[in-house]
C-alpha cells in the first residue's frame, strides 16, 4: 500500500473520545462560573443599586475577557502572529460578536424570568444547532444524535424544575441568545478547521473584552469612573472575577477551540448542555440550591442521552481537517 495519504493525514486521526472528555471538563468549570459570577454579583450589590444590573454585569464580562486575553498573549505567544491577519479578525469577530450578543441578551433577560425558564429557553440552543446544522452541512447528524438532542434539552430544561412560560420580553430574548450560542458552537466548528485556533480565540477576546466595556461605559452615563473604580475597589470581587477569565474564559474557551473541532458540532452541543448540571451540583454543596427530584431527573436523562450518542458513534466520526495557513 502506498503510506502518501496515510502520513498527510496522521496529525487529523480521530480524537473525538479524547475530545468529549475535554469539553466535559469545560462544562464543569462552566458550571463553576455560576458560583463565581453569584459571589461577584453579591459583593457587588450596593454598585449593582446605584448604577443598574447591565453597566455592573456588562463591566464583569469585560474584566473576564480582558484577563483571558492577557492569559492568551502570555502562556501562547505565537498566537500574536494572528493579529496581523485581516482573515483571523473576521474570524475572530464572528466568534466574538456571537458570543458578545448571546451574554449581552441573556444578561438582559435574567431580570425578567425566573432560572428554571431561563436553563429552559437557553437549553433551546442544543436543539437550534442540530436545526441549523442540517440546513448548513452537507452531513446532517446521524439519527441517534437527534434522540441525544431530545434528552438533552429535556435534561438541561428541566432541572430546576418544569418552566413556566408566558412568552414575554424576557423569554423572547433568551431564546435569542440561545440562537447565538448555537451560531457560536456552529462556526467555531467551521472556523478552527480552517484557521489557528489559538489566534482566534485571541482575536474573538479582544472583540469581548472591548465590546463589553464600551457597553457597560455607554450604559453608565456621567457615573462611568465612578461605577468603574467602585467595582474594582468593592471587596470579594477581584478573585472570583479572576476566576471567571482564568477558569470560564481562557481555559474553557481555549479549550472548546482546539477539541470542539474533533467532534460533530451536534455532539458537542449535548456535552455543553451538562453545564447546569454541574451548576446545581455546585450550587446544592454551597447551600445556593435547594435539592429537588427534578435535578436526578434532568441530570439523569442528560447523562442517558450523552452516553447513547457515544456508544452509537463510529469511531471515524472525526470532523478534523487540515488547517489553512493565517
Amino acid at each position: 500500500m502506498n503510506g502518501g495519504p496515510v502520513q498527510a493525514t496522521m496529525p487529523f486521526q480521530p480524537q473525538r473520545r479524547k475530545a468529549a472528555l475535554v469539553l466535559l471538563a469545560v462544562t464543569l468549570v462552566w458550571g463553576a462560573t455560576f458560583i463565581w459570577m453569584k459571589q461577584a454579583l453579591n459583593a457587588l450589590e450596593v454598585e449593582i443599586e446605584a448604577f443598574g444590573t447591565f453597566p455592573v454585569v456588562a463591566l464583569l464580562v469585560a474584566l473576564r475577557f480582558l484577563i483571558a486575553m492577557v492569559l492568551v498573549l502570555a502562556f501562547f505567544p505565537t498566537a500574536r502572529a494572528g493579529l496581523s491577519s485581516p482573515k483571523i479578525w473576521r474570524g475572530g469577530g464572528i466568534l466574538g460578536g456571537l458570543m458578545l450578543i448571546g451574554f449581552v441578551s441573556q444578561m438582559v433577560a435574567l431580570n425578567d424570568i425566573n432560572p428554571s425558564t431561563s436553563a429552559f429557553l437557553t437549553s433551546l440552543y442544543v436543539v437550534m444547532t442540530a436545526l441549523l446544522t442540517m440546513r448548513m452541512s452537507e452531513h446532517p447528524p446521524r439519527r441517534a444524535l437527534y434522540w441525544g438532542v431530545l434528552m438533552a434539552t429535556i435534561g438541561a430544561g428541566f432541572i430546576e424544575g418544569p418552566p413556566h412560560l408566558s412568552w414575554g420580553w424576557g423569554e423572547i430574548v433568551t431564546v435569542v441568545c440561545a440562537l447565538f450560542f448555537a451560531l457560536h458552537i456552529i462556526f467555531t466548528q467551521k472556523l478552527t478547521l480552517e484557521y489557528d485556533p489559538l489566534m482566534l480565540t485571541l482575536t474573538s477576546f479582544i472583540v469581548v473584552g472591548c465590546g463589553s466595556l464600551v457597553l457597560a461605559l455607554a450604559s453608565s452615563g456621567a457615573d462611568t469612573i465612578n461605577m468603574v473604580s467602585d467595582v474594582l475597589a468593592r471587596e470579594g470581587v477581584l478573585m472570583p472575577v479572576f476566576l471567571l477569565g482564568l477558569g470560564g474564559s481562557f481555559f474553557c474557551l481555549v479549550a472548546l477551540n482546539m477539541y470542539q473541532r474533533h467532534m460533530h458540532p451536534v455532539q458537542a452541543a449535548i456535552i455543553y448542555a451538562f453545564e447546569p448540571v454541574w451548576a446545581t451540583v455546585f450550587g446544592l454543596g454551597l447551600g445556593l440550591v435547594s435539592w429537588s427530584w427534578w435535578i436526578l431527573f434532568g441530570g439523569g436523562v442528560l447523562l442517558f442521552g450523552n452516553i447513547l450518542v457515544e456508544i452509537t458513534s463510529p469511531d471515524s466520526d472525526d470532523q478534523s481537517e487540515p488547517q489553512s495557513s493565517v
